[in-house]
């Protein structure tokens, strides 16, 4: 039995992962935390009475095997510092983490032997996207990603895009070009990471989508992702607390998993 400490619980990803976990007879959620709750009873949130409800770091006592988190990009570095020293396993799905405290945590995991995950993207098709994108990278030298989400995220451009446009710019190996006589006084070309553009969508009837356009002479290609229903990503998380089960080491991207 594979013990869970679900950070950020009462969010959409969160409430996913508590029926998740709640459904697996491999799984058993011993804990939540979110430091905006007041109320500490699990039944006011559909829990059992066996679960530990948290606002509070020095709260925490419970014993878990893994911390998993989907809670807020302001709170997601404290929270993996905290869960690592305490021996449990990270595996975070949070996004807007900053490249330096991801490597950050996978240092201090990996000088514990604590096995752990940091994911920009739990949904398969999307790392699959991203593996694709990277493949492609290597044949065709220019690239767009426009990613779309709801309305309610908080950080652009997504960490799915950012982690698309990082393993494109490490298959090619150098920046794509820019022209330099290009005018764009409101920003419409997008974010820029190493000459690849960025463009984030945020509107009501979207969850998370996001596709690569690769341009070359003559001819496109366009691969393209679409989640309908946040429950695809469970897969992805059951994959992710699996991996940081058997390994001895943090490993960044779900892609580096599958």
């Amino acid at each position: 039995m594979i013990t869970v400490l679900v950070a950020g619980f009462t969010g959409a990803m969160g409430q996913k992962a508590v029926a998740m976990i709640t459904a697996d007879p491999d799984l058993e959620l011993v804990g939540v935390y979110n430091p905006h709750v007041t109320s500490l009873q699990p039944r006011d949130y559909g829990l059992a009475e066996s679960v530990g409800v948290y606002n509070a770091f020095a709260q925490i006592t419970t014993a878990a095997d893994i911390w998993l988190d989907f809670s807020v990009p302001t709170g997601v570095y404290a929270n993996a510092k905290f869960a690592i020293e305490r021996g449990m396993r990270p595996v975070i799905g949070t996004s807007g983490l900053p490249e330096d405290q991801q490597v950050a945590l996978q240092a201090a995991a990996n000088a514990r032997h604590l096995g752990g995950v940091i994911a920009a993207n739990f949904g398969v098709t999307a790392v699959l996207m991203m593996k694709f994108a990277r493949e492609a990278a290597a044949y065709l030298d220019d690239a767009e990603i426009i990613e779309y989400h709801h309305e309610d995220k908080l950080d652009a451009p997504s960490g799915t895009a950012l982690n698309t446009a990082k393993l494109i710019y490490q298959q090619q190996g150098h920046d794509e070009p820019r022209n330099p006589q290009e005018k764009d006084p409101l920003g419409a070309r997008g974010g820029d990471y190493h000459g690849i553009k960025i463009h984030a969508v945020r509107l009501p009837g979207f969850i998370a989508d996001e596709e690569v356009i690769f341009g070359g002479a003559g001819e496109t290609l366009t691969i393209k992702q679409s989640t309908t229903d946040r429950a695809s990503f469970m897969k992805g998380v059951r994959l992710g607390i699996d991996a940081a089960m058997r390994r001895q080491d943090l490993v960044i991207g779900l892609e580096n998993i599958l």
